[in-house]
């Protein structure tokens, strides 16, 4: 696994390409990253949730979980990027349906919420350039309810040697430009928040050959 970006990096780079995301991260992943936030909250948000969006960005995965959360729910946007949340804060304004929705700068290393806050935690690729996608993980189970529910999507490992070592040459290559590249690298939680005590409940392999992403939603034993 690569090195992630240190936290100055990722706020430059992502305040940078803030109003391009979207776009961007659409065409280099094929699209297949909005299916990959469709299914993280389709089996992870249930009505009246409250949840955190950790990394949200945009807002595209957090828009998503408010409508499916409804009027009776809660969601919190919580990124390192001003610029980023500003992007998603205009979206929420133009939204309708949707539940209340908040919003807080900081790092999801170091997240500023009380154990057992959610009901769902949620993070769509923003595990993938940060320092230490573990200790990410592992803050998200933190902040989640007992009974409450992990959804996580993720750039992985490509199946099959050949296309492994493809991949790596072609990374090594966008790497050097973190503005293209946006950080992202292939990251592994998933054995972290079994070992935390975390159930998987669901878990699905999406994406394009070369760069498929991980998908699981997990459930954090009830007291």
């Amino acid at each position: 696994m690569r090195e992630g970006l240190v936290t100055a990096t990722l706020v430059s780079v992502y305040d940078r390409v803030a109003a391009r995301y979207d776009l961007q991260h659409g065409l280099l992943t094929a699209h297949s990253d909005q299916r990959g936030r469709r299914l993280v909250v389709a089996k992870a948000v249930r009505e009246a949730d409250t949840i955190l969006d950790c990394g949200a960005g945009t807002g595209s995965s957090a828009l998503l979980a408010a409508r499916r959360a409804g009027a009776r729910g809660r969601v919190t946007l919580f990124d390192l990027s001003r610029a980023m949340l500003h992007v998603a804060r205009e979206r929420a304004e133009a939204a309708s349906g949707t539940a209340p929705m908040t919003f807080g700068v900081g790092d999801l290393l170091h997240l500023p919420f009380a154990d057992g806050t959610f009901d769902v935690a949620l993070s769509t690729y923003s595990l993938c350039p940060v320092s230490d996608p573990v200790r990410g993980a592992l803050e998200m189970f933190r902040v989640v309810k007992p009974g409450g529910r992990i959804g996580i999507a993720h750039s992985a490992e490509p199946r099959g040697a050949l296309r492994r070592w493809l991949a790596d040459k072609v990374e090594s290559l966008v790497w050097r430009f973190p503005s293209i590249s946006l950080g992202c690298r292939s990251v592994a939680v998933l054995p972290a928040l079994k070992q935390a005590g975390a159930r998987l409940r669901f878990e699905a392999h999406i994406g394009i050959p070369l760069w498929p992403f991980a998908v699981f939603v997990l459930e954090k034993p009830a007291a």
